[in-house]
């Protein structure tokens, strides 16, 4: 079953989709003052994204930006509400009119890992477009479409950098047909929002 996802343009973004599965290693940088993040690469370490951020940033903002530094997606963070939410836009814009999809935990308390995903109309949010499902403290997570379609597969990558310098480094699998941007920035959320860096809702 081939399936798109319409990140980051409003139909579905081939630039950032295969045929074929696509394997992502994302490692934690160390954070500055000025940025940090993460490094998106794929198995024979070739950069394919950077998610830059600031360690002081009101609302959490998150950028990810391709190899040659060219904004795709902005992350920011909505405090003050119930359930832990990132936004997440096109580009580097923070407007409502270019708002790409939402993230929020599951349930305010929940041992297990969950994400609830929606699309920008989908405004009611009566049913996920796409939920996480999974183990945190293990980092093995699925990912699934609205249909329960598996669409992509973390799990914790353990290597000679992690164990020195206690970095969080996770191997994904992209199914064939989906937006591995799209996968890349609901990976990041789900980090965010576990580690809940600003101790904030």
């Amino acid at each position: 079953m081939s399936f798109a996802v319409p990140v980051p343009a409003t139909g579905p973004s081939p630039q950032f989709q295969a045929t074929y599965p696509v394997d992502l290693v994302i490692t934690e940088k160390m954070m500055s003052i000025k940025e940090g993040a993460f490094t998106v690469s794929d198995v024979n370490g070739n950069l394919i994204f950077q998610i830059k951020g600031s360690l002081f940033s009101l609302h959490d903002r998150r950028t990810l930006v391709d190899t040659a530094g060219t904004p795709i997606l902005s992350f920011r963070q909505k405090i003050l509400t119930a359930h832990k939410r990132w936004h997440v836009f096109r580009g580097e814009s923070s407007d409502e009119k270019d708002l790409l999809f939402t993230a929020r935990k599951s349930t305010f308390f929940q041992l297990k890992s969950e994400l609830d995903v929606f699309l920008a109309g989908n405004t009611k949010e009566e049913a996920y477009d796409f939920k996480v499902k999974g183990s945190w403290g293990d980092r093995a997570c699925t990912i699934y479409n609205a249909d329960n379609t598996i669409i992509a597969q973390m799990h914790k990558k353990h290597d000679v950098k992690s164990a020195l310098f206690g970095r969080d480094s996770f191997a994904v699998t992209v199914y064939p047909h989906v937006d591995y941007a799209f996968i890349t920035a609901v990976v990041v959320v789900l980090h965010e929002i576990n580690i809940d860096r600003s101790g904030e809702d």
